[in-house]
C-alpha cells in the first residue's frame, strides 16, 4: 500500500491537531513568538507543496511466527526521514501567519541534522511552490559538528542569495545537544531587539506540540488501510531521541473522531549506548534500567555483557555513537513515554553497532523485500534509525522480550552517501554562543 500526500489526505485531522494542541489560538503563548495553529487554504499550490509527504505500508517476511511489516516514512528524496511530516506542517503555519499578517518570520532551530534538513526542504518547497517569497520567510539551523555528514545541498545551498538568507551554523564543542540551549538562549536574549532590527518574527520551533501535528497522519493511515486485529495488539517499534513519532501516532489515535481500530497500540522503544536514556527511564528502579559493566575480550578487543537483556551483548565501544541523530539525553518525553508503555504496552531494547553490523545482511535483506533498498556496503550508510529498529526488535525477538505477533516498525530514516551531496564545511558557519548566533541570525534576516 503507497499512500500519497498523507497531509492533504488527512489535512481536517491535522488542522484538529493542531487547534487541540495549541489550544485558544488568542490564547497568551508568553514569550515565545508563535505563527498559531491555522494552515493555509488547501489550493492547489498548497497540494504540490505537501506532495513530499507520501508513506507506504509493506509486510516483511515473518520471523520466528512473528509478523513483520514496515511504514517507511522516508519517501521524501530530499529528506529520506520522517522529519518531513512535521516540517511541512511547521512550515505551512508560518506560511499562514505570514499570509495572514504580512509580517516576515524567521525559524531558528537546533538539529541533530535531520530535523535541520527537512525544515530547509519544506522553506525551499513554500518559496518554490509560491506561497511565500525568499524574503518573507528563511530558517537558521545550528547542528553539532559530528552532524555535518548528515547536512544536503539544496537550492537553499546552491542559490547564492538564498544560502545567505538561510545558513547552517555549526557548533564544535564536546557536548553536541548543547545546540538546543544555543539556539534557545540566543532567541530568549536577543528575540526584541533582533524583531525591531529585522522586522521579522523569530520562531523557535523545538516544542512538542509543534511536532505532534504532522505524525497523527500515521494514525488515521493504519486506521483506514491497514488496521489491525481487534483482538491482537500490535507492537509499533521505532528507533527514537525522545518519541515525537510515536507521541504523534498515539495522540492521533486518541483524537476525537479517530475510528477505533484493533486492540491499544503497544509502543516499544530502539536506543543506542550514546543516548540510552529512554530506555534506561522505562526500566528506571530495575534491573533493566542499569546500564550492565562490559568486560573487555582481549582475543577479539570486543566488549560483552550477559547480565542485561535490555542492552547490547556486545558492542565495540561502551560509549558508542552509532548515529548522531539520537543526541538527546533525559528527554522530557520520557514520562509520557513511559505512561503510555506501562498502561497499553510495549518496551524497549539498545543497540550496537556491532550487532548492527551483525544482522545486516538480514535486515537488508528483508527491507529489500519490502521495498526499501539499503547499500550492499554498511560503510556507506549515514542514516542507521531504520536499521536499528530492525536490529533491535529481532534481538528482542531473539531473547524473547516481545510476546506480540503483530509487529510494525516505523521506517524513519534511512540514507547513504550516494543519496545526496553534502555542504562542504567551508559554507557552514561556527558558533561557539549565543553571540555568534544572534551575529548570524542579525546577518541572514536583514532587510
Amino acid at each position: 500500500m503507497i499512500l500519497e500526500n498523507a497531509l492533504a489526505r488527512y489535512y481536517p485531522q491535522v488542522q484538529a491537531a493542531l487547534h487541540a494542541l495549541l489550544g485558544d489560538p488568542a490564547a497568551d503563548d508568553g514569550p515565545d513568538f508563535s505563527p498559531g495553529a491555522e494552515l493555509p487554504e488547501l489550493t492547489p499550490a498548497v497540494r504540490d507543496y505537501l506532495s513530499v509527504s507520501d508513506m507506504a505500508y509493506r509486510p516483511m517476511p515473518d520471523y520466528r511466527g512473528r509478523s513483520l511489516s514496515l511504514l517507511d516514512l522516508t519517501r521524501n528524496p530530499a529528506t529520506m526521514t520522517t522529519k518531513t511530516f512535521a516540517s511541512l506542517v511547521i512550515v505551512a503555519r508560518a506560511v499562514r501567519f505570514i499570509q495572514d499578517t504580512g509580517q516576515r518570520v524567521t525559524i531558528v532551530t537546533p538539529s541533530s541534522a535531520n530535523k535541520a534538513v527537512a525544515l530547509r526542504d519544506a522553506v525551499l518547497r513554500s518559496i518554490s511552490c509560491g506561497l511565500v517569497t525568499a524574503d518573507q520567510l528563511n530558517v537558521v539551523v545550528v547542528v553539532p559538528a559530528g552532524s555535518v555528514h548528515k547536512l544536503r545541498a539544496s537550492e537553499l545551498f546552491t542559490s547564492p542569495d538564498l544560502r545567505a538568507r538561510n545558513p547552517v551554523a555549526v557548533y564544535d564543542g564536546a557536548d553536541p545537544e548543547a545546540v538546543k540551549a544555543i539556539a534557545r538562549g540566543a532567541v530568549n536574549r536577543y528575540r526584541g531587539v533582533l524583531e525591531r532590527e529585522l522586522d521579522s518574527r523569530l520562531w523557535y520551533t523545538l516544542k512538542l506540540e509543534n511536532y505532534l501535528a504532522g505524525d497523527v497522519v500515521r494514525a488515521w493511515a493504519e486506521a483506514e488501510h491497514f488496521a489491525p486485529d481487534a483482538d491482537r495488539p500490535r507492537l509499533h517499534v521505532h528507533a527514537v531521541s525522545s518519541a515525537y513519532g510515536l507521541l504523534g501516532h498515539a495522540y492521533g489515535r486518541g483524537m476525537p473522531g479517530a475510528p477505533r481500530h484493533g486492540a491499544p497500540p503497544h509502543y516499544f522503544l530502539v536506543q543506542h549506548l550514546g543516548a540510552p536514556d529512554m530506555v534506561v527511564s522505562l526500566y528506571e528502579g530495575g534491573d533493566a534500567g542499569r546500564v550492565p559493566d562490559y568486560v573487555r575480550e582481549p582475543e577479539s578487543g570486543r566488549y560483552t555483557q550477559q547480565a542485561n537483556p535490555r542492552f547490547p551483548g556486545v558492542t565495540f565501544d561502551p560509549a558508542e555513537v552509532l548515529d548522531t541523530t539520537f543526541y538527546s539525553r533525559r528527554p522530557a518525553t520520557s514520562p509520557r513515554m513511559n505512561a503510555l508503555i506501562n498502561g497499553q504496552g510495549g518496551g524497549g531494547i539498545v543497540v550496537s553497532l556491532a550487532e548492527c553490523l551483525e544482522r545486516y545482511a538480514q535486515v537488508r535483506d528483508r527491507l529489500g523485500d519490502a521495498g526499501l533498498l539499503l547499500p550492499a556496503h554498511p560503510a556507506s550508510v549515514l542514516e542507521w534509525s531504520l536499521n536499528m529498529a530492525v536490529t533491535g526488535v529481532l534481538n528482542a525477538i531473539d531473547r524473547g522480550l516481545v510476546p506480540e505477533h503483530d509487529i510494525v516498525v516505523h521506517g524513519s530514516g534511512a540514507y547513504s552517501r550516494a543519496d545526496f551531496e553534502g555542504i562542504p564545511l567551508r559554507d557552514l558557519h561556527r558558533v561557539d554562543d549565543e553571540d555568534a548566533l544572534r551575529d548570524l541570525v542579525f546577518k541572514a534576516t536583514a532587510p
